[in-house]
């Protein structure tokens, strides 16, 4: 029969003195009061483990303490070994995870996140990212525990750039936040990304595709170029760019080590030296890797002259004042515009690659694999992208560069649509040809 124990009181617990040695005052149910030879009066609760074996939890203080408070904290104690939970392992949990949600903010979770990725990403590109969550997203989110983060809290930085119409931000950001959460996720600190929800809780601008003339219009573009009175090396750039039709950067920071005359062959490196005092000018390829550009007989002609001029310097295409620097990035377009195009409605040197891009396609006679290679885009699947990067169909994108070339050399006479030049043997004189009275 278990021993009857008299509940403590207030006035018990006051008269409570040290003795020579340590004692104890019962309140029942496992709490007890130890009275300390020095005079410390500690609350104890004596219970049994889920597993069996004997336990004994802290309370705190007495005065500190009171008799109320430590009998709540039995009671709390009491329901936990109810569930078979052990109050002193729940409590050293609760605990760890208040540390480990201190330690783990979303600034300190998005660091490592961008000091992971950083050595993957171009240096401009790693700044960028890390400038933009500081001046966008850690104001709002940095101290914040990312346990306790939910959807509408990641939600509210966005929210704040949508309303100053920063749309195209918000979505950059948006789609930062989501990485950084699913990175916490893979490394344990939550169980589940609460930013999964974020696509589409925000407004986008409508897409707006770079102006590129219709096929129609391919004879008068090149009847313009070829009249063009202005410096000789930036038409020759502007006819480059509509035969190779690479990306601005690629083709200003083009250097002459890169191009290998004998095999008809441009390699774009992912990375260049960087040129002093010349922003961006390490950027090779836009994904970082080595993409190969085949020269059509017309392209390596070009590119012949072009040796002529600059040949003696690093620099394919430099400007006119400075030869160890490139050729101003609005060198193309302002050619355009003094031949009389509007390069926000009608055309710009990066519509050259959507003509291009059109004209292959409508032709009928190339893989899809071979002119989205030949356009230096990354194949996204990246299981099959590591078969297709290794081939990078290079015999067939010879064929097609000098197909578009001699294409292009046919439209200085007369418009002729891609697919009939693709496919001659399909004419006859009772079909009426595109172009044509």
């Amino acid at each position: 029969m278990p021993r009857l124990v008299t509940p403590l009181t207030d006035a018990k617990c006051d008269a409570a003195k040290p003795r020579e040695t340590d004692y104890t005052l019962f309140d029942g149910q496992g709490l007890h009061l130890l009275v300390k030879k020095t005079g410390t009066k500690v609350w104890r609760f004596k219970y049994r483990r889920p597993d069996g074996r004997a336990g004994l939890a802290t309370f705190g203080n007495y005065p500190a303490v009171g008799l109320k408070m430590a009998r709540h904290r039995r009671a709390e104690a009491l329901e936990l070994l109810a569930k078979d939970i052990d109050p002193v392992e729940n409590t050293r949990q609760a605990k760890a995870n208040a540390e480990n949600a201190r330690r783990h903010t979303f600034e300190a979770i998005a660091r490592e996140w961008h000091a992971a990725n950083a050595r993957k990403w171009k240096p401009h590109h790693a700044d960028s990212v890390l400038r933009r969550l500081e001046i966008h997203v850690f104001p709002a989110l940095g101290q914040r525990p990312v346990t306790a983060l939910r959807t509408l809290d990641l939600l509210g930085p966005l929210k704040e750039l949508e309303k100053s119409g920063s749309l195209d931000t918000a979505n950059r950001m948006g789609q930062y936040i989501a990485k950084v959460m699913r990175y916490a996720v893979q490394h344990g600190h939550i169980e589940s990304n609460p930013a999964i929800d974020l696509q589409g809780a925000t407004a986008t601008h409508p897409v707006k595709h770079r102006p590129a003339l219709p096929f129609e219009r391919i004879p008068e573009l090149l009847r313009r170029i070829e009249a063009y009175s202005g410096h000789p090396l930036t038409r020759m750039a502007v006819e480059m760019s509509l035969l190779v039709f690479v990306r601005a950067s690629e083709l200003r920071f083009a250097r002459w080590e890169e191009i290998d005359f004998e095999r008809a062959l441009w390699t774009i490196p992912g990375n260049r030296d960087a040129l002093q005092d010349v922003r961006f000018s390490s950027r090779g390829m836009k994904m970082g890797t080595p993409h190969l550009v085949p020269l059509s007989r017309q392209s390596l002609a070009l590119m012949e002259k072009i040796h002529e001029i600059t040949g003696r310097f690093s620099l394919v295409f430099p400007g006119r004042n400075n030869f160890y620097k490139p050729m101003s990035e609005n060198t193309v377009n302002n050619a355009l515009r003094i031949m009389g195009y509007d390069t926000k409605t009608e055309v710009c040197g990066h519509g050259f690659r959507a003509m291009a891009c059109s004209v292959l396609t409508e032709a009928d006679l190339w893989s899809k694999d071979a002119v989205e290679r030949q356009m230096g885009h990354q194949e996204r699947n990246h299981v099959r992208g590591a078969y297709t990067h290794l081939a990078k169909h290079i015999q067939e994108r010879r064929l097609m560069v000098q197909w578009w070339a001699d294409y292009l050399d046919s439209c200085r006479s007369r418009f002729i649509s891609p697919y009939e030049y693709a496919h001659p043997e399909l004419g006859s004189e009772n079909v009426a040809r595109l172009g044509q009275a």
